[in-house]
């Protein structure tokens, strides 16, 4: 093999090497690990922060409740690049909404979520999202409306994580569709919290793939959430 042929399938081969090989380091030493999922708080520490005062007096389920600033929504999304996978995660903390419990009945919860604000830790991606991808221009919030009630027990102790089925109206990009979940719920002082996460299949609701240039994406992904209310 001459000299000149040899250094033809050398380059390209370390270029090869050079790029899976870098991509590699930056995603496992320079980027590190996705943010874990959402989780309800443990312990005598709350997620809910200077959001939370401690309860003052007896707890009380029946009312109104707003999601505080300390609530997250986001999408969770698997990508491989040059061979190498990685979870891409955005988040937003940008979250109004009302839940209404009717004595222990959970008869009316509205989630609406700025999606101008979602966010993960590159611009880029950041970008593709709010541009190709979700159209935020066109299509500025995503909305939640439960349809079915959820009845919760009278007097939940604080920290006790309970299980619930939840059914509503889900609309991403412009479409509704109807989605059937479970969440996990837990009183935490005087707040509630509320985690789970809606598994979204990107056709569904129009959504072009998100693949774009060596980032490949599959055809489906995660919205996840961390709802902390609080009475209004």
């Amino acid at each position: 093999m001459s000299r000149r042929l040899r250094w033809l399938i050398a380059v390209p081969v370390a270029a090869l090497v050079l790029i899976v090989g870098g991509t590699w380091f930056y995603f496992h030493v320079i980027e590190g690990p996705a943010p874990k999922k959402f989780s309800l708080s443990s312990g005598s520490t709350a997620t809910t922060a200077a959001d939370a005062p401690a309860a003052t007096g007896p707890f009380t389920l029946a009312g109104s409740w707003k999601p505080t600033s300390s609530s997250q929504v986001g999408y969770r999304v698997k990508e491989t690049l040059f061979g190498q996978s990685n979870t891409a995660v955005g988040r937003t903390n940008a979250i109004t909404g009302d839940l209404v419990v009717d004595g222990t009945t959970v008869s009316t919860a509205t989630f609406t979520v700025d999606m101008t604000q979602v966010s993960s830790d590159r611009s880029q991606r950041d970008g593709q999202f709010r541009g190709r991808i979700m159209d935020v221009s066109s299509f500025p919030t995503a909305t939640f409306k439960l349809v079915s009630p959820i009845s919760l027990p009278a007097d939940p102790a604080d920290k006790a994580q309970l299980d619930f089925k939840a059914t509503g109206e889900l609309t991403l990009h412009g479409m509704t569709k109807s989605v059937t979940f479970s969440l996990k719920a837990q009183r935490n002082g005087s707040a509630i919290e509320v985690n789970g996460s809606i598994p979204i299949t990107f056709a569904d609701y129009n959504v072009d793939n998100p693949s774009g240039g060596p980032a490949q994406v599959g055809d489906n992904g995660e919205l996840e959430f961390l709802i902390v209310f609080q009475h209004a």
